[in-house]
């Protein structure tokens, strides 16, 4: 069963810390210059969290461009309107939606991007009739999630770490995604690139890296579930964070760039 993660306003604000690591600006860097946006286009940002990435779009596309993020968290929609857009990008508009209703009608954008949303959506097929949907033929999708199989996380309790992270795949509908993603893209219309892979790789321990954020996160969703107790969960959290140049942290995640036929 999955519990998913809830993000109020602590969960919000860990997200945003993560999201402002070296490691996922570089990311969302990639995934700006993978949409190869052109001035003057529509962009649409399905599961926008605390706007970053709605940000670095539409500085891309410009003050005659339009981008529109969507999200079902209130405390993250808060987070993004507060956020502020470089003079010269387009204006930024955010809406109360989900992947399975997004509030826009047939054909409003040239391009669409989520990262790290799918792999918490149980209707995959939905999601993407949707996104085909507001696209305008020829339009462009992107897609970006994490095989959590592919974590390579060091620690001096190897079996502690499996099984923390056997709790920690709860908190997805799908931790294994990209392994379908290719096939139910093709399933729902779209015309599909082989996808690229992104490593997020940390060696030796910092606070201000995506493991280093992550650990919080981790041991927030893990408490008290398969009877985890805090104790055990402070005792993960202390060995990862005194490793220090011994710590090691790998990840994948895989992108897949999709088009609407025309």
């Amino acid at each position: 069963m999955t519990a998913m993660l809830e993000f109020d306003v602590e969960a919000a604000r860990q997200v945003e810390a993560v999201y402002l690591t070296a490691d996922v600006v570089q990311q969302r860097r990639e995934v700006v210059r993978l949409l190869a946006l052109a001035a003057g286009e529509a962009v649409l940002d399905i599961g926008s969290g605390p706007g970053l990435l709605a940000t670095d779009l539409a500085r891309a596309v410009g003050s005659t461009g339009r981008v529109c993020g969507i999200d079902v968290s209130d405390s993250m929609l808060a987070l993004a309107r507060g956020r502020a857009v470089l003079a010269g990008s387009a204006p930024v508009e955010y809406r109360h939606g989900g992947v399975d209703a997004v509030p826009y009608p047939d054909g409003s954008f040239d391009a669409a991007v989520s990262t790290q949303v799918l792999e918490y959506v149980a209707d995959i097929r939905a999601a993407l009739a949707e996104a085909l949907r507001v696209l305008r033929p020829g339009g462009r999708m992107l897609v970006l999630d994490t095989d959590w199989s592919s974590i390579v996380w060091h620690s001096t309790d190897p079996e502690r770490m499996r099984r923390i992270l056997l709790t920690w795949e709860q908190h997805l509908a799908d931790p294994f995604l990209p392994r379908t993603l290719g096939r139910q893209l093709r399933r729902a219309g779209f015309d599909v690139a082989p996808p690229q892979v992104l490593t997020l790789l940390n060696v030796g321990y910092e606070a201000a890296t995506y493991s280093g954020q992550l650990i919080p996160i981790v041991a927030r969703f893990v408490t008290g579930r398969d009877g985890w107790t805090a104790a055990d969960v402070d005792g993960w959290v202390e060995d990862l964070q005194t490793l220090g140049p011994d710590s090691f942290f790998s990840l994948n995640r895989y992108v897949f760039c999709a088009t609407k036929p025309q």
